[in-house]
């Protein structure tokens, strides 16, 4: 059996517009947008090379590089690169595990030269780019511009490859002449080509400490789409918000009707309270929204933040497919031997010998391609919910009282966390902490003192969507994210998984007391799960079996104690 699976058939189909608050492909079916993006391939990003500050955008690389083996050498590495960094296998693989699009980040200096003032545009960089567009048209995946790091940089950081770290695009009009030209002739260039979703205009511009300019905003993000216009009516303008893409106060006007806003999410709470501002400019806009970054966390946060869009009917895109030494992305690239010295020379330290340091660069470019990268299916699983999947109880279902829980009595958010749903959220070992914490850049495990509970009483319920695969047929893994069964939960063309499931629970209340949560799947009782008062792994005895396709669990207390959920854990049966 393949372990992988493929979007579904249609999905992705004909110039992707913004319907209202929906997107819709060319049949008029709507898409959700589920996609990875593409950080430090044509934008290499230091922390993605484990590389100290001094290493931290693309000309420091560069000049690390240069120092070490000489322009020509240099030169040599960098066309390597970028070849091997994303591969067609790449682009297979993301369509055969369900993912629909993709991100492209882009460093201006990657696709122009300038002679004085004139800039010249590179047509091997380009042709790219056009590479890439291709494989996406052959397997189905959408594809996204981003102007990751526009001409002079758009927020004066490394993220940008900032030359003087200050926001030169907003401060010199040659910088802004050049992103108006670069995105005119990117649009000439692809106004037909039906695979790419959309122009995600700047990446992150202004970071607060440069709010003085963010007026500038607007101005510029109208010279650019009437630039568009002029050669291209029918692809989507995506606009960011200011000081990384979640100050969204700049957006004072609807200024074309194919547009799509978009956020960035790192680092805090996955609930809707956190993301209310751009729930309430979807409605006032009637445009949809996009999270096109978030990631970099740990796959427990993955497993609730990637939901909470999918229950708001928000597109997204995880942050980032590939990088270094790291398990919390779905690729990792192995760190080659003596690394460690070019990190040191970055630091100030010994100079690495060219040999030595073609060795080790050579070494690593040979570890990019996909075939060679550790493979962390988890991270995709944890995204998806797909099982093998362990979720925190406090990930239960987004779309309200009602939906995606049941409380008999609401109780006041002590924690800061879904405070607005009224259930009772708690941290599992009492100690010093009084708000959660969901900062874990590194993928590192949530401590035990920053685990997180929901008690119930009897009666109240939780829900949790997750996504069922089975196999149809030799090939790949199929997953339509609709209805496959009939209004009983019975699969309709013959196919069902079957998964198992464990609770981490206890019963609140005297030594010796057992408390008991029932368990429905589809609407249907599977059975029923209990624990003492000391926290237990509990088994279902049982099979959950439903049809592939977004399916709901829901975890009922039943009996006459409270008891609390720490987490719940689907995995698939072996094959029968």
């Amino acid at each position: 059996m393949s372990e992988n699976q493929a979007p579904a058939a249609g999905e992705v189909s004909g110039f992707l517009q913004a319907d209202g608050q929906r997107l819709v492909n060319g049949n008029g079916r709507e898409v959700l947008l589920r996609g990875v993006g593409f950080g430090s391939w044509l934008l290499p990003e230091g922390y993605m090379w484990s590389f100290p500050d001094r290493g931290d955008r693309p000309r420091r690389i560069e000049r690390m590089i240069s120092e070490l083996v000489g322009e020509k050498k240099a030169a040599e590495f960098w066309a390597l690169y970028y070849d091997r960094y994303i591969g067609e296998d790449d682009i297979r693989r993301i369509a055969e595990e369900g993912f629909n699009s993709v991100r492209v980040p882009i460093n201006a200096r990657f696709l122009i030269l300038m002679d004085g003032d004139k800039p010249i545009w590179r047509e091997d960089r380009l042709a790219l780019l056009d590479r890439v567009i291709g494989w996406c048209r052959e397997y189905r995946l959408y594809v996204i511009l981003d102007l990751h790091g526009a001409p002079g940089g758009q927020t004066g950081t490394n993220i940008d490859d900032s030359e003087f770290d200050r926001p030169d695009l907003f401060l010199e009009e040659r910088n802004a002449e050049l992103t108006v030209e670069l995105w005119a002739l990117l649009a000439a260039r692809y106004k037909d080509e039906w695979i790419v979703a959309g122009y995600d205009l700047l990446n992150e511009p202004l970071p607060d400490w440069f709010a003085q300019y963010n007026d500038r905003i607007m101005p510029l993000y109208k010279r650019i789409v009437r630039a568009i216009r002029e050669v291209d009516e029918r692809h989507m303008i995506i606009l960011e918000g200011a000081h990384w893409a979640t100050d969204w106060s700049i957006f004072d006007e609807k200024i074309d009707d194919n547009v799509m806003l978009q956020f960035h999410k790192y680092w805090n709470n996955p609930d809707t309270e956190s993301i209310r501002t751009y729930l309430e400019y979807r409605d006032r806009w009637n445009a949809p929204i996009f999270m096109g970054e978030g990631g970099e966390n740990n796959k427990l946060w993955y497993a609730g933040a990637f939901r909470l869009f999918e229950d708001h009917g928000i597109s997204w895109n995880f942050w980032t497919w590939k990088k270094l030494e790291r398990d919390n992305s779905p690729c990792e690239v192995k760190r080659p031997e003596g690394w460690d010295r070019l990190v040191g020379y970055l630091e100030g330290g010994e100079k690495p010998s060219a040999e030595e340091a073609e060795k080790t660069l050579w070494t690593y470019l040979d570890s990019l391609p996909l075939d060679r990268c550790v493979y962390h299916r988890d991270v995709v699983d944890a995204l998806l919910r797909r099982p093998p999947v362990r979720i925190p109880a406090i990930f239960y279902g987004y779309g309200g009282e009602g939906v995606g829980y049941g409380v008999a009595e609401k109780r006041s958010g002590a924690l800061g966390f879904r405070s607005g749903d009224g259930t009772d959220i708690r941290f599992v070992v009492s100690g010093e902490r009084t708000a959660p914490n969901f900062q874990h850049g590194r993928g590192e495990d949530w401590q035990p003192d920053e685990w997180l509970c929901v008690q119930l009483m009897p009666g109240d319920w939780l829900a949790y969507d997750f996504l069922a695969v089975s196999v149809r047929g030799a090939g790949s893994l199929q997953v339509d994210h609709g209805a496959l069964t009939d209004s009983q939960g019975t699969p309709t063309d013959g196919s069902s998984a079957g998964y198992s499931l464990k609770l981490r629970m206890c019963a609140v209340g005297e030594e010796g007391m057992r408390g008991r949560v029932e368990v429905e799947a589809e609407g249907a009782a599977v059975g029923w799960m209990e624990a003492g008062t000391e926290w237990e792994t509990v088994g279902l005895t049982g099979t959950i079996l439903v049809s592939p396709g977004d399916r709901r669990l829901v975890l009922k207390a039943a009996g006459d104690r409270p008891v609390r959920v720490m987490w719940l854990e689907i995995n698939g049966l072996p094959d029968r």
